[in-house]
């Protein structure tokens, strides 16, 4: 099955990308694999050890975080983190996160 991948994504290391999957049936699954592929949208960003499985979209803009097991699509201008991956944050409607240095 085919990956797509947009412009400007970031993948940190040891990201799964998975498109094999099998039945369910155990009889059918000895002859059986099936495929699903994974699309990937522009700017996004999967963190370390991020699992993506067969068939999902994740949208452009989206964040995936570290160690996430992403079981179904990502809309676009989220972000996503666990096992399974649900949605945190919406990076347009809460607000913005501000990240400062500790000063010495």
């Amino acid at each position: 099955a085919e990956i797509k991948i947009g412009d400007n994504v970031c993948l940190a290391p040891n990201v799964q990308l998975y498109t094999a999957h099998h039945p369910l049936d155990h009889i059918e699954r000895r002859s059986v694999e099936c495929s699903s592929g994974i699309t990937i949208g522009d700017d996004v960003w999967i963190g370390g050890g991020a699992i993506v499985l067969p068939g999902v979209a994740i949208g452009s803009r989206s964040i995936v975080a570290a160690g996430a097991v992403v079981t179904r699509n990502v809309q676009p201008d989220t972000i996503v983190a666990g096992c399974p991956a649900r949605v945190i944050r919406d990076l347009h409607s809460d607000p913005p996160i501000v990240v400062s240095t500790p000063r010495r």
